[in-house]
């Protein structure tokens, strides 16, 4: 078990410039890590997850995908953003110190031989290791006659219909290209003017790993979308490429060679008072297909003349350009991981419900004290079986709730659209710009109006990515509030996937505090300090820079300090230069950070007692912690937060307190410190920037946490999880 309580050795004197480093030296570049760059080393973990042995097969397939998914939303954002600042000139300069056009170098050098290690991990590891399991991805080419005749008469039946050649000349300019399509661009041989160019988009309405027929009666490729594990595919743009001649008649085909764009996603609304937000969106929507090119991605087999011809058109330099061995957009293996072979993958659970939560009055059980589930080890049926008993309940008045990313088919939106026709007052906060998720969010928030639920899409200038629900309830002593606050968002879907908490409580200061920021949300309230709650944008920063302080205070007074962080992103500089003066005074920290960290831990005089780990496994680690000792007066923050400058001025976010001392007992002494405890997937930040894997002492078994979790879901709540 992680000693994360230890610390009790007296605190040291604040350094003096003789014996180390000035606080206005706080402000040394080489102090803090770059961001991008940062990010880049998280891609690469995720990349190390595909390259483990004895992790199954479509797992490992899984990870790559998930690898090359990240890595077209990090240049549709970041890479984006920073070209954008080039072009612009970059008049703040981050942290580091590192100019927008050293950035792009860097990430380009430091991307290619990750991409090379990734594609081999393809070709090399995973593409053998399926196809001895009967899983094989086949060049067209070496496909059976007989295979092959059904796969034309698919072609002529299914795809031919919907392809939409569209040709270059000076009656049909170069069109433009959606974001993140596979496409072809065809050169012709025209006998009467020579060379022609048509580029053909590969459709996304069918699946780009279709299955090889077995027989007459198997030839339809619906079976890939069924989730069939049978045999053979292969993919759906060298079947496109195999019958072009189909596409045009009289005309020698020169050659077909795929490319694919990456644009600038990055919606800037017009978010002012004349506008109406629902409406931006959707504009910035369309827009997003057509942003500013950054990327483009060719295959080595696309002559010289062809490439300069896509440069050309889509203004971009070689510097743009990247280089896969065939096949692009990897990402569109997840669809290869979602097969039905269950001994390729990870064995099954059962997340189990909490047993406070499945009687027949889950409002008494709530009542009784604090509940805290961790997702994915606990259901989340429970609290949708809570909002839907709240819907029809006959006391409950109102339900108030926020939605960032809820996903098609919510049902937890369903309960509330039920709630307004059982004559509950239902608020839904529906934070239409959730990037990525601004389709399916416009969606709810229609359906929900149309329910008669009151809607608000959120305030200008800033995103709502609070988790909370507040139900108001008639009960024989007055009205009460029963509220839900959470680490990850109401989506029934990714609480099986990603790890986080979720608080139930009737505690009337957090209520009160519940209240008061949806009607900030909802009203014109300018309310800054709440009771309980820490508040972003207003007293986040504030309140954790000042509680780092104090901690440091005490332990320099009298030892005993103690921080534990746990989040997705660390990058805000006040936090990390309160984090630096902790450490000088002696305070024991420990930082799990999964993704960027911009702290640069295990500088002498500066950050020696600071350990940064980052934990990347089977479950996405998304939940965000705040533990601080006080001097045996412990405190214990959990909420939507990470400690980044986007996360605390331009976010709503809440922390709430964990108040319940057998609850934050449990918490720290069993769920962090497995976590601070694994020697499967952790890996430890070094002061130089890399990353080193934590592995078991010799003669262990390596102890992986979230299996642990999974072995003892439920038990921990209690802290019952014994010796491990």
């Amino acid at each position: 078990m992680a000693k994360i309580f230890e610390g009790e050795s007296k605190g040291k004197e604040p350094l003096s410039p003789e014996k180390g480093v000035e606080k206005a030296l706080f402000r040394d570049r080489a102090l803090f890590f770059n961001r991008e760059l940062s990010w880049l080393a998280f891609n690469s973990r995720v990349l190390d997850e595909a390259l483990r042995e004895e992790t199954p097969l479509l797992e490992r397939v899984k990870f790559l995908s998930i690898f090359f998914a990240n890595l077209d939303e990090f240049f549709m954002i970041r890479v984006s953003g920073l070209h954008r600042q080039v072009e612009m000139g970059a008049l703040v300069l981050p942290p580091d110190g590192m100019t927008p056009v050293r950035q792009l170098a860097l990430l380009r050098q430091r991307l290619v031989p990750l991409l090379d290690r990734a594609y081999g991990c393809w070709r090399e590891v995973l593409l053998p290791g399926l196809a001895g399991r009967k899983v094989r991805l086949l060049e067209y080419a070496d496909v059976d006659e007989g295979a092959r005749r059904l796969l034309e008469g698919y072609f002529r039946r299914e795809i031919f219909p919907i392809l939409t050649p569209q040709a270059v000349d000076p009656g049909r300019p170069f069109p433009l290209i959606s974001n993140l399509s596979v496409n072809l661009l065809v050169v012709l041989d025209d006998s009467a003017v020579g060379k022609r160019y048509v580029r053909l988009k590969i459709p996304r309405v069918i699946s780009r790993l279709l299955p090889i027929p077995f027989g007459r009666g198997e030839a339809s490729p619906a079976l890939a979308e069924r989730g069939r594990a049978r045999g053979d595919f292969v993919w759906l743009e060298d079947i496109v490429a195999a019958n072009l001649q189909s596409l045009f008649p009289g005309h020698r085909i020169e050659g077909a060679y795929p490319f694919r764009v990456t644009r600038n996603a990055d919606m800037e609304l017009q978010e002012d008072e004349g506008s109406d937000l629902l409406t931006a969106v959707q504009v910035g929507l369309e827009q997003r297909r057509f942003g500013p090119s950054v990327r483009l991605e060719v295959t080595p087999a696309m002559p010289e003349a062809e490439l300069q011809f896509l440069l050309s058109r889509l203004e971009l330099t070689p510097f743009q350009i990247y280089r896969a061995p065939d096949h692009l957009d990897l990402a569109s293996l997840s669809r290869l991981a979602r097969l039905e072979r269950p001994d390729l993958k990870d064995e099954p659970f059962l997340p189990l419900p909490a047993r406070s939560l499945c009687g027949d009055d889950p409002f008494g059980a709530v009542a009784e004290g604090d509940i805290l589930l961790y997702h994915p080890y606990d259901s989340f049926v429970p609290v949708v079986d809570l909002i839907r008993r709240a819907a029809k309940d006959p006391d409950v008045l109102a339900i108030k709730m926020t939605l960032y990313r809820v996903g098609p088919g919510s049902p937890l939106v369903e309960a509330l659209m039920e709630a307004r026709t059982m004559g509950k007052q239902v608020t839904a906060l529906v934070e239409l710009k959730a990037r990525f998720d601004e389709e399916h969010n416009i969606s709810w928030a229609r359906a929900l109006e149309q329910a008669g639920v009151h809607v608000v899409y959120g305030l200008v200038g800033l995103k709502t990515h609070a988790k909370m629900c507040l139900i108001i309830r008639r009960e024989e002593e007055g009205l009460r509030s029963y509220v839900h606050l959470g680490t990850g968002n109401y989506n029934h879907v990714t609480t099986t996937l990603y790890s986080d908490f979720a608080l139930l409580s009737v505690r009337e200061e957090l209520a009160a505090d519940v209240a008061d920021l949806f009607n900030a949300l909802t009203g014109y309230s300018r309310k800054k300090e709440y009771r309980r709650l820490l508040v972003a944008p207003g007293n986040m920063r504030e309140a954790l820079v000042s509680r780092i302080a104090r901690e440091a205070e005490q332990h320099r007074l009298q030892g005993g300090g103690r921080i534990v962080m746990k989040m997705n992103q660390l990058v805000d500089r006040a936090c990390i230069e309160a984090l630096y003066e902790a450490s000088r005074a002696g305070v024991p920290i420990d930082l799990q950070v999964r993704g960027i960290c911009c702290l640069r831990p295990g500088l002498a005089g500066v950050s020696e007692t600071i350990r940064v780990t980052s934990l990347v496994g089977r479950f996405l680690e998304h939940a965000r912690l705040y533990y601080f000792r006080n001097g045996g007066d412990e405190e214990l923050f959990m909420g939507s937060a990470d400690l980044m400058p986007r996360n605390l001025d331009r976010r709503v976010e809440i922390l709430f307190p964990v108040e319940s001392p057998s609850v934050r007992k449990a918490i720290m002494e069993t769920v962090m410190a497995a976590h601070l405890d694994d020697t499967k997937g952790l890996s430890r930040l070094l002061p130089d920037g890399s990353y080193e894997r934590i592995l078991p002492s010799p003669g262990e078994a390596p102890f992986d946490s979230q299996s642990w979790m999974i072995a003892h879901r439920g038990a921990w709540r209690q802290n019952e999880g014994g010796e491990r």
